[in-house]
C-alpha cells in the first residue's frame, strides 16, 4: 500500500483515531508513562508538517485582507474564553481546575488538522493556511496570558515556561517549514508533504495515548462529574462550530469563506492543550482537554455533513 492510500485511509480515519488514542493511553498508563518526555518532539514534527504549505505570501495576504483573521480571532480568543469561563463557572462553581481546563481547551490556537475538512467540503484553502499560521504565531503571547485572565485564578503557573513551550512546539516549527517552503518555491510541499502527511496523523494518535496515560486515574473513575464534564465539553466545542457559521452567514461571506470560518472557528489544536495541560498545569486541569480530543473530529464531521447538506439544498433550491 502507497504512502498516499494510507493518508487517504487515515483521513477518513479521523474521526476515530483520537477516540480510540485516548482508550489505548489509559489501558495502557503504567507502560507510557516513561515516555511522555517525547511528546514536545513529536508535536514539534506534526506542526512542521503541517505548516508546509504556508508561506511569507500568507502574512502579506492578511496585511492587506486582515477582516477574516481578525473575525476569526475574535472567535478563538475572546467569545470562546468568555463561553466557556461563563459556562464553567455556571456549572462548576468554585473549580478551579475544571474552569481552567475548560478556558485552556478554547484559547488554543486553531487546528492544523481543519485545513484536511477545509480542503474536502471545498472551503478557501488559502485563508484557512492564512489563519493557522497567524494564530500559530500569536500562541505564545495569547495563550498563557487568556488562561491565566480567564482561568480559575487561584492556580499558580508559571506563564514563561509554557511561552517557551510554546515556541518550541509550534512556532519554530512553523516557521521552520514556512522558510523552507518558500525558499525551494513550493517544491517541498509537493515533495516532503505527501510522505510525511501519514506519519503526521499517526503522530497525533501517538500524542493523545501518552497524554492520556498521564490523566488515567481522573478517566478510570467514572463517576457524574465526569459525565456532566463530558457533556459540556461537547456542548462548547459544538458552540464554537456554530458560533462560528452563524457568524460568517451575518456577515454574508462567500460559501467558501464561511466554511473555512466555521472549521477554524471550531477546531483547535487540542494535541498542543493536552501538551500544555499535562506539562504546565496539575493533571485535573487536563481532564477537559482530554475530553475535548473526544469530540473534535467527530464533530467536525457532523458539521462537514450538516455544511455539505445546506449548501447542496441550496443549489438545488437556486
Amino acid at each position: 500500500m502507497s504512502l498516499q492510500s494510507i493518508n487517504t485511509y487515515l483521513n477518513r480515519a479521523m474521526p476515530f483515531i483520537t477516540p480510540i488514542s485516548v482508550v489505548i493511553g489509559v489501558l495502557l498508563a503504567e507502560r507510557l508513562t516513561d515516555y511522555t518526555f517525547l511528546v514536545p518532539w513529536i508535536f514539534a514534527f506534526i506542526t512542521f508538517t503541517g505548516s508546509l504549505g504556508s508561506n511569507f505570501k500568507s502574512l502579506k495576504r492578511a496585511i492587506y485582507h486582515p477582516l477574516p483573521i481578525f473575525i476569526v480571532l475574535m472567535i478563538l480568543h475572546i467569545l470562546m474564553p468568555i463561553w466557556a469561563w461563563a459556562l464553567g463557572h455556571l456549572v462548576f462553581q468554585g473549580d478551579a481546575f475544571t474552569i481552567t481546563g475548560l478556558v485552556l481547551g478554547v484559547v488554543i490556537p486553531t487546528g492544523v488538522t481543519s485545513i484536511i475538512w477545509i480542503t474536502i467540503y471545498k472551503g478557501n484553502a488559502a485563508l484557512a493556511l492564512t489563519i493557522i499560521l497567524i494564530d500559530t504565531l500569536l500562541s505564545p503571547f495569547i495563550v498563557p496570558y487568556s488562561v491565566s485572565l480567564f482561568g480559575g485564578g487561584t492556580i499558580e503557573m508559571e506563564i514563561w515556561p509554557m511561552v517557551k513551550g510554546l515556541i518550541g512546539m509550534i512556532v519554530i516549527p512553523s516557521m521552520l517549514a514556512m522558510f523552507l517552503n518558500q525558499a525551494t518555491k513550493g517544491k517541498i510541499k509537493e515533495r516532503l508533504a505527501p510522505r510525511l502527511a501519514p506519519f503526521s496523523k499517526l503522530s497525533v494518535g501517538i500524542v493523545v495515548i501518552l497524554n492520556s496515560s498521564k490523566i488515567a486515574p481522573y478517566l478510570t473513575h467514572f463517576n457524574e462529574k465526569l459525565l456532566v464534564m463530558a457533556l459540556l465539553v461537547l456542548f462548547i466545542a459544538a458552540s464554537g462550530y456554530a458560533f462560528s457559521w452563524s457568524i460568517g452567514k451575518l456577515l454574508h461571506w462567500e460559501k467558501e469563506d464561511v466554511i473555512t470560518l466555521t472549521f477554524t472557528g471550531g477546531m483547535r489544536n487540542i494535541s498542543a492543550g493536552a501538551v500544555l495541560a499535562t506539562t504546565y498545569f496539575p493533571a485535573a486541569v487536563a481532564v477537559p482537554v482530554i475530553l475535548g480530543m473526544l469530540f473534535q473530529q467527530m464533530l467536525a464531521s457532523v458539521f462537514g455533513y450538516f455544511l455539505d447538506k445546506y449548501y447542496h439544498r441550496r443549489v438545488n433550491e437556486a
